[in-house]
């Protein structure tokens, strides 16, 4: 078995809740939770994205849309602003050039716990570059665009749609698109280490924020279910999504450019970021295979598959700090695991 004393050393000195679980193949390297009891559901932020693509991609599986579809041609009033161009492909790679659909992140984050606002606001929003232009990270929009989108194809909310079509099929009883408030106590509170955080942990510490299926940002679960999940897409799918459906949302469509949003390069598929030797902080370390995918959430939660390595880490915790340092602590905690798994 690996030796894991430098990973646990560096969940250890960070404090707070966590749950760290790696898995290689079928086995079990590690499963430690900390902080928290055994039925704790974290808040995963944008960890939640890679879920809100998948099911759209489940859809261009079963022939009810074509990623290079305009959404427009699903969702008629989304052409609204300057907007009839931009496709479901764009919208997926962050290249719709509609990053905030307010034209802020404050201004989507107010409409965040009404979803027909947030929906509105995306009709309304006009774009700031041209689209498939530029690469610029979109944050809450990336959510609100798609889940609307799996609304108006599939006929149901996408919350429903991701726990029938995705979560209940992999075996996921626990992983929820918004935490019911029945359920709310199971909620790990989120805590900050830096001033500028509290604000968003207040905000998301309130069981009815937790409860609105936001789709960019709402997911949650634990680490055991979330490393299952990816495991599952590492074996093809396994009768939830078909190999090739899998393969199209891994394929790279941001390789070394810029992000204007994120303010650094980062390597996007069509909904997942991918691993490789470019960016500020890599959470999937810096020791990362090029083809390694996942997706971290606001640099609290982080979750990567590595198919060559046959190496799955979901790392959840409840602690916001100062980007840049959070960053550095995602990435450390990934390096020392490739470490210890050779």
């Amino acid at each position: 078995m690996p030796d894991f004393r430098r990973v646990t050393d560096l969940v250890d000195a960070r404090g707070g809740a966590s749950w760290l679980t790696v898995l290689r193949g079928g086995d079990v390297l590690l499963d430690r939770r900390t902080g928290c009891d055994p039925d704790a559901l974290f808040y995963t932020f944008s960890v939640s994205k890679p879920f809100v693509a998948l099911a759209v991609h489940l859809l261009a599986e079963r022939g009810m849309l074509r990623l290079d579809d305009p959404v427009a041609a699903h969702w008629p009033a989304y052409a609204r602003g300057g907007k009839s161009d931009i496709t479901i492909r764009h919208v997926l790679s962050h290249r719709a050039g509609v990053p905030y659909s307010t034209g802020t992140l404050l201004g989507d984050t107010v409409r965040l716990t009404d979803p027909r606002r947030s929906v509105a606001a995306a009709e309304d929003a006009r774009p700031r570059w041209p689209a498939g232009e530029v690469v610029g990270y979109h944050v809450l929009s990336f959510g609100f665009i798609l889940g609307e989108l799996v609304r108006r194809v599939s006929g149901m909310p996408v919350e429903r749609f991701i726990a029938e079509n995705l979560l209940r099929p992999a075996g996921l009883t626990e992983t929820t698109l918004g935490l019911p408030e029945a359920e709310g106590s199971r909620g790990v509170p989120l805590r900050a280490l830096s001033a500028p955080e509290r604000a968003r942990t207040l905000l998301f510490n309130r069981p009815r924020t937790r409860a609105v299926p936001v789709p960019a940002a709402a997911v949650s679960t634990n680490g055991r279910e979330l490393a299952e999940f990816y495991r599952l897409l590492l074996a093809g799918g396994e009768g939830v999504l078909r190999p090739e459906t899998i393969a199209a949302s891994r394929e790279v469509s941001s390789d070394g450019e810029p992000d204007r949003i994120m303010g650094h390069p980062v390597r996007w598929s069509y909904g997942f970021q991918l691993g490789g030797p470019i960016g500020l902080a890599r959470p999937t370390g810096s020791r990362a295979d090029p083809r390694t995918f996942g997706h971290n959430g606001s640099s609290i939660c982080n979750v990567w598959a590595d198919p060559v390595r046959d190496l799955v880490v979901a790392y959840l915790t409840n602690t916001a700090d100062e980007r840049r340092r959070a960053l550095r602590h995602l990435s450390d905690v990934s390096d020392a695991i490739l470490v210890a798994c050779g």
